[in-house]
Parts: C-alpha cells; sequence; structure tokens
C-alpha cells in the first residue's frame, strides 16, 4: 500500500494488487488489480488487470477486466474495459470502450452518402410521379416530410 504522504514522479510497474492512497504522476501498468483510494490523487496513465477507483483519476484506462467507480470517484480520461462499474455519485469525464463485439462490424458507405442517394431516388421519384399522372388509383411511395411545430413551446425551468 502507498499511503497518503507518499508521492511518485515516474513509472510504477507491480505483479499482484496495490493500494494507492498517495500521489502519482507518470504511468502505471501490472497484470493485477489496482484500488485508488479516497485520498490518491493519480495522474497516470494505468494498463491494469482491474481498477476500483475511490479517489481522484486523470489519464487514460485500458483494462482486461473491469473498470469500478465507487461513489465518489471521479475520473478524468478515456476507459478501454472488458467490464465497467459506475456507482451514484462519481464523476466521469471521457469516453469508454466497453466489450468486444461478437461480430466486427463491416465497413460501410458513409452517412452522408447513403443519404445524397436516397435523396436522389427521392427526387427521381417526385419527379416521374410530377410528370405522368397516375392512370389507376394506386399510389406512389413518396418520402415524408416533417412540419415544425411553431406553436408549440419547450418550457423550460
Amino acid at each position: 500500500m502507498l499511503s497518503t504522504d507518499v508521492e511518485i514522479k515516474g513509472s510504477i510497474k507491480f505483479s499482484n494488487d496495490l493500494v494507492v492512497d498517495g500521489k502519482i504522476d507518470g504511468s502505471i501498468s501490472s497484470n493485477g488489480a489496482l484500488t485508488v483510494g479516497e485520498n490518491a490523487r493519480i495522474k497516470a496513465e494505468i494498463k491494469t488487470r482491474s481498477v476500483i477507483i475511490y479517489g481522484k483519476v486523470h489519464g487514460n484506462i485500458e483494462v482486461t477486466d473491469i473498470v469500478e467507480l465507487k461513489a465518489n470517484a471521479e475520473l478524468v480520461g478515456d476507459i478501454k474495459a472488458a467490464s465497467l462499474s459506475i456507482e451514484p455519485g462519481a464523476i466521469f469525464v471521457g469516453k469508454s470502450t466497453v466489450g468486444s463485439p461478437s461480430v466486427k462490424p463491416q465497413a460501410s458507405a458513409s452517412p452522408a452518402a447513403s443519404v445524397s442517394s436516397s435523396n436522389a431516388k427521392n427526387t427521381a421519384a417526385k419527379d416521374s410521379a410530377a410528370k405522368k399522372p397516375s392512370e389507376d388509383n394506386s399510389t406512389s411511395e413518396l418520402p415524408l416530410t416533417s412540419q415544425s411545430n411553431a406553436g408549440n413551446k419547450a418550457v423550460s425551468s
């Protein structure tokens, strides 16, 4: 255990479990579990098996198992983990990647390309519908358009 009066600048490597209640500025790596105590102030890139945070961490976290943010925890940084647990009252500012998909997503056309191609189809459908009057009473599929609700006002408190 690193107590509240311990301050480390640099790289920390350990093999089992470590509880930190002091200050660390640098990087932390391990195959074990890291517990960040209530009084801990960590500015580090963390790569371990798991992390439990009670204190404050500024830096990215990458674990093979789970990240747990306890009620008074504060994390500013990104998370990459198999599992993530955030208790009410915890602060997390960053992005998270949790788990991994069983099937990798396939590359697809960009959303802008699919929108413009569907708009082109819709425009073509409108043009052909406008040029040819319908001989029978069948209906053509035309895109729906939304109308603004000018009379509705949002109320905020």
